[in-house]
C-alpha cells in the first residue's frame, strides 16, 4: 500500500532537513495521491526534474513503493519551470518539492 502524498511530502522535507539540504514545498498537491515532482536547482545554471516513474518500470510487489525517473536532467532552470508550466496544465493536483543542492542530492528512489 502506497503512503498518502501529503504523509510522503512531509517525510522527504523531513529527511532533506535533516541532512542539511534546503529545500520547500512550492506547491501542496491532492493529499490523498497527487502526483509528486521534485525540482532540483544546482545553483550553477542547471536543474533536473524528477516525476512519477511510469509503473511499467518496476515490479508489481514494489508497487507500494514511489518511484522516480528523470525528466529533465542537466537543463536550465528555465527548461524545468516550462514543464512544470505543462504538468500543472495536465494534473492540477500535483505537488512540488524544490531542492537547492550544488551537488544534486534528492534521496528519491529511482526506477532504473
Amino acid at each position: 500500500m502506497r503512503l498518502r502524498s501529503d504523509f510522503w511530502v512531509s517525510a522527504h522535507l523531513r529527511r532533506l532537513d535533516v541532512a542539511g539540504i534546503p529545500a520547500v514545498l512550492r506547491r501542496r498537491g491532492s493529499a490523498e495521491a497527487g502526483a509528486i515532482f521534485v525540482k532540483v536547482d544546482r545553483l550553477d545554471g542547471s536543474a533536473d526534474l524528477y516525476g512519477p516513474a511510469p509503473q511499467a518500470l518496476f515490479e508489481a510487489e514494489e508497487s507500494g513503493d514511489r518511484r522516480f525517473a528523470g525528466i529533465v536532467t542537466g537543463g536550465s532552470p528555465l527548461d524545468v519551470e516550462e514543464r512544470l508550466t505543462k504538468e500543472i496544465r495536465f494534473d492540477s493536483d500535483l505537488w512540488i518539492i524544490e531542492i537547492d543542492d550544488r551537488q544534486g542530492r534528492h534521496f528519491l528512489d529511482l526506477a532504473e
